[in-house]
């Protein structure tokens, strides 16, 4: 992995207990996991409604867009703290976020706050950061934490971007991350067959 790699792992690794511990606070409410994955949803569905025309405020479309990625972040907690990890639950999980991602983008592109193309690469290069991930492991190579712009990097660049006004600088940054985790991650997945 490339040094970018391992920094943004120890960052992640510093916030995994505190997120644990959210997790068993959760667990004790007795909500499973399925619903904080659907909770995300439906805030990545009321991120596109935001950004779309219907709204057209980017601000909330981003506030929204980050308490998606705090639930999705919570739903794998919560699973871990109730012991209830599954196949099911991580098929489920990661397609309500490739879902949440499409309804995202599909908002910013009808509310018009980046250019078309740009909008589109990067839902096609987020998806295929996705894929490749699925795709490498279901060859049995690991693939967690491999590339600069994982999900939940991209989901607060565009956030942030998006509550400072600056949408369509949050797709270009969202595009270019996407592309050198896909390139990573296809480099890696070569390597190792």
């Amino acid at each position: 992995m490339l040094y970018s790699d391992a920094m943004l792992n120890r960052f992640r690794k510093i916030f995994e207990p505190f997120f644990n511990k959210i997790g068993l606070l959760l667990a004790k409410t007795g909500l499973p996991p399925f619903f904080w994955s659907s909770f995300g949803l439906l805030m990545a569905f009321l991120s596109c409604l935001f950004y779309s025309s219907i709204f057209s405020n980017q601000i909330y479309g981003g506030v929204f867009l980050l308490i998606s990625g705090f639930a999705d972040v919570l739903d794998g907690s919560v699973a871990r703290a109730k012991g209830l990890v599954s196949s099911r639950g991580a098929f489920l999980d990661s397609t309500f976020d490739r879902l949440g991602e499409l309804f995202v983008y599909t908002g910013i592109l009808i509310g018009g706050f980046s250019d078309a193309v740009l909008v589109l690469m990067a839902l096609s290069l987020s998806l295929l950061v996705s894929y490749a991930r699925a795709r490498g492991e279901s060859l049995g190579i690991n693939l967690s934490g491999t590339g600069i712009g994982e999900r939940a990097e991209r989901i607060l660049v565009l956030s942030i971007a998006s509550i400072l006004g600056y949408v369509s600088y949050g797709v270009i940054v969202v595009l270019i991350l996407a592309l050198i985790t896909f390139l990573q991650r296809v480099i890696l997945i070569v390597r190792k067959l």
